[in-house]
């Protein structure tokens, strides 16, 4: 079990960084609203990842537990630890903050692959996609920025690469010394998950709606749905 679940934090680290490897190949950078239909993916992947497969894994889910896991990451990112970035809003930030807020981000991701995949490896899967899904669109606006500041193609990689592989410390340490009981961690995790889709991703689609067309508002709504319905369906094909 230790080295499937090794393997499956392996899979999320590189998987999150392919986003940024498709910006760096790409001729061509990614429109706004291509990136918001991916946005838009990933937010439906994420409440449909908490709601149902991580809570219910939970048993019987502890609110207190998920209303914490909500604060935690709003806390985070108030005192400027933890970072998303989406677009121009990018600009501000140093190489080494964003470096930082992702380390911080990978470990927590490979604490929630780890508890998951021990409560259930099926679910852990899920989860696991759900975290490659958010990290594509947030490694590509991390590499853009970076290599907008002048750092090279190699190093950007390089770096991100460090930087995604801390989850499989987060998720080793869940195996080896987590203390804390599952359904606590299920609860937490379910918490993150939601806040992330409804406070990072879904605002950044409400945000953009005035200068997206209308079609193109409307294939976010089906690709939101589509996120739902493909977690349901690998939930059920898994279980």
């Amino acid at each position: 079990m230790l080295w499937q679940l090794v393997g499956l934090s392996i899979l999320g680290s590189i998987g999150g960084l392919i986003g940024g490897v498709v910006l760096i190949m790409r001729k061509n950078p990614f429109t706004h609203s291509q990136s918001l239909l991916m946005v838009s993916f990933a937010a439906g992947v994420m409440l449909a990842t908490a709601f149902l497969d991580i809570l219910p894994e939970a048993g019987d889910p502890n609110w207190l537990a998920i209303l914490s896991g909500i604060v935690f990451l709003f806390l985070l990112e108030k005192s400027l630890i933890w970072y998303h970035h989406h677009g121009d809003d990018c600009n501000s930030h140093t190489p080494l903050m964003i470096t930082m807020g992702d380390t911080l981000h990978n470990f927590i991701d490979g604490i929630v692959m780890g508890a998951t995949f021990l409560a259930n490896p099926a679910t852990g899967l899920v989860t696991t996609l759900a975290i490659i899904a958010l990290e594509i669109p947030h490694e590509m606006a991390d590499f853009g920025v970076m290599l907008s500041l002048g750092w090279s193609k190699k190093k950007v990689f390089l770096t991100n690469f460090v930087s995604a592989s801390v989850s499989i410390v987060g998720a080793v340490g869940v195996y080896y010394f987590g203390i804390v009981p599952l359904s606590l961690l299920l609860s937490f995790a379910g918490g993150m998950f939601i806040y992330l889709a409804c406070s990072d991703l879904i605002p950044e689609l409400h945000h953009a709606h005035i200068k997206a067309p209308v079609t193109n508002n409307f294939l976010q709504i089906i690709v939101f749905g589509l996120g739902i319905v493909l977690v349901s369906v690998l939930g059920f094909i898994l279980d």
